[in-house]
């Protein structure tokens, strides 16, 4: 990729009506969908795969934007104190693993916490230093940031993580050349499809399963009060579950993946976990369901992939 590409704050020059064809479709390929990677078989003759993805942000978002005021503090703090037990609680209770993205700020005030999901069983999965912008920091600071939260990681887990998301799905122009860097199986922040896919650079293939969320499957965008008060208002949990589920079993109907995108300081209320709940008996109820880490989901799909 050309270094004009490698700096965030390089805009191209008037409106992009006025762009030459070279810079829309410069911008267009950086970080492409590129062949589907979705398997035409899953473990165990399982329909559906699911993935649940915690994103444990915990005090970072309000670090983040220099937020010190105790009230944002304390909702962060909220996740790890009481919304990460009951969390971990329901996946034991269903016998389920699930991955775990966290800021390494997040890790390093909660060190214990990070131990104790890695001795569970669940993935740890990179999510930024400190739930930063990735598009606002140039290629050095994104980079050295982070490596920094790799090691971080495997430190804390007793293994390196293969897998990130961008915090807030922030994908700059560096994060593609950043994860080929760090020798990463997958990444899970694009949205291009339904199912796994493979990221292409520049029209070139990466080798990096691509696990896309959505924000129709986000548990903030429905409670989280404060980043959304302005567009909606705050949905009823089962208003809530009743989309988790219809996407799910579209998922199942189309033999497909179903990822889902939770938060402890949101999912982990006492109104809320029940979503969580009932939603793997539902899936468990369907039947021939692969519950499985984002790691695990993003092998089986290299493996069982023509060749290129």
């Amino acid at each position: 990729m050309s270094d004009t590409l490698q700096d965030p704050n390089q805009e191209p020059r008037g409106e992009p009506w006025q762009w030459q064809e070279k810079i829309w479709r410069e911008m267009v390929e950086r970080s492409r969908a590129g062949r589907s990677l979705a398997p035409s078989r899953w473990p165990n003759g399982a329909r559906c795969a699911v993935a649940l993805g915690f994103e444990a942000d915990h005090e970072t978002t309000a670090l983040r934007d220099d937020d010190d005021g105790p009230t944002r503090l304390s909702q962060g703090h909220y996740g790890a104190r009481r919304g990460m037990p009951r969390i971990r609680a329901a996946l034991e209770r269903e016998g389920v693993n699930a991955t775990f993205f966290y800021p390494a700020v997040a890790a390093l005030l909660h060190e214990d916490e990070v131990r104790a999901v890695a001795a569970d069983g669940h993935e740890l999965a990179i999510h930024s230093w400190i739930h930063e912008r990735n598009t606002q920091l140039p290629y050095e600071a994104e980079r050295d940031l982070s490596f920094r939260a790799m090691e971080l990681l495997d430190h804390l887990g007793g293994r390196p993580p293969v897998g990130m998301r961008a915090a807030s799905w922030d994908f700059s122009v560096n994060t593609l050349i950043i994860m080929q860097e760090l020798g990463l199986l997958y990444d899970s922040s694009l949205m291009a499809d339904d199912d796994p896919y493979e990221l292409e650079s520049d029209g070139e293939p990466t080798g990096i399963v691509e696990l896309p969320p959505e924000w129709i499957r986000d548990d903030s965008v429905y409670f989280n009060m404060q980043r959304f008060s302005a567009l909606r208002p705050q949905m009823a949990p089962s208003a809530v579950e009743d989309i988790f589920r219809a996407e799910f079993d579209g998922a199942w109907n189309e033999n497909g993946l179903f990822l889902l995108t939770l938060h402890p300081h949101l999912i982990g209320h006492r109104s809320r976990i029940g979503v969580l709940e009932r939603l793997i008996r539902h899936m468990k109820a369907k039947g021939s369901v692969w519950f499985a880490t984002h790691e695990e989901i993003a092998l089986w799909c290299k493996s069982e992939a023509e060749p290129a």
